[in-house]
């Protein structure tokens, strides 16, 4: 399977006609049909469903199309990479779950840029499973996660930063009359929880005996969206502090009591082959983090 042909096929799935993919490559139609026709032979599967306006993908297109976008991105970083001269340089990927602390990764951007201007970066948001997932197939360089997470195949830096749980609720809720949520206050209320693993352990040890009477009505995995339910009262929100802005909303963040907090960590593959890009970073975060306490 050639690069070529996989970016060809992307090309068709973006487009939905042979003849608008055709022309955005400055192939042929018949050209672009035959490589369409010798991948899906070469691969045993049905790609795309030819209809008389469009084309769809298969669930087989789906999945190659999915993974010819990583494929296709991997390379594009590790050639970005190695075309260095003298000067340092290159792409830096970084994945990270919705958390304040990204204000340090920050702080060392622009530390790092500073030094060397020529380094770029793609940041990636998501959270820990879905991080740690694209730092194991080598998409991403670095992850910014919040603990707990299984971390026994990675390398790791944890940070001398916690963010802190709570609820987000409108504020014509009824619980937003408290000043801080005890676990029995949010038993039965409409909720919905981080979907990331390890946070309903948790949960379940700070709740007690409450946890099997939690009314979760939903999950999500980037808490902006889930704050529009509260906002319209749909549910609360267990979350972090700090990451919707609440100021002048009708939206209110209600700590935990006794306090609920969670630790910060930098993430890497073990062993990694990283980029002197990616290297220069390591080591400036590792500086940085023997000099100060955050």
């Amino acid at each position: 399977m050639e690069l070529r042909v996989l970016n060809y096929f992307l090309t068709v799935a973006r487009e939905k006609t042979i003849s608008k993919a055709a022309e955005v490559l400055h192939l042929s139609q018949p050209t672009l049909s035959k490589q369409l026709k010798e991948l899906e032979e070469e691969l045993g599967v049905t790609l795309f469903i030819r209809g008389n306006r469009s084309i769809t993908l298969t669930e087989d297109g789906v999945y190659l199309a999915n993974r010819a976008k990583e494929i296709l991105s991997l390379v594009e970083l590790t050639t970005s990479n190695l075309l260095q001269n003298e000067t340092i340089s290159g792409k830096i990927t970084i994945g990270a779950g919705e958390t304040r602390g990204f204000e340090f990764i920050g702080s060392v951007i622009h530390q790092l840029r500073e030094i060397h201007p020529e380094i770029t970066f793609q940041l990636h948001s998501g959270n820990a499973d879905d991080v740690l997932e694209k730092i194991e197939h080598g998409l991403l360089d670095f992850g910014l996660v919040i603990n707990p997470v299984e971390m026994q195949a990675y390398e790791y830096l944890q940070l001398s930063l916690e963010d802190r749980w709570g609820i987000l609720v409108n504020t014509a809720h009824p619980l937003a009359q408290k000043e801080v949520i005890a676990p029995g206050d949010i038993q039965e209320n409409p909720i919905m929880v981080s979907n990331q693993s390890f946070v309903d352990n948790q949960l379940a040890s700070w709740l007690g005996e409450h946890f099997e009477q939690l009314n979760v009505i939903g999950r999500y995995n980037l808490l902006y969206n889930a704050s529009l339910l509260a906002k319209e009262n749909i549910a609360s929100i267990l979350c972090i502090d700090g990451i919707i802005n609440t100021d002048n909303t009708n939206l209110k963040f209600i700590p935990f009591s006794p306090p609920l907090t969670a630790g910060i960590s930098i993430v890497w593959k073990k062993n990694p082959t990283f980029s002197s890009a990616a290297k220069e970073f390591l080591r400036l975060i590792k500086n940085i983090s023997r000099r100060q306490p955050f």
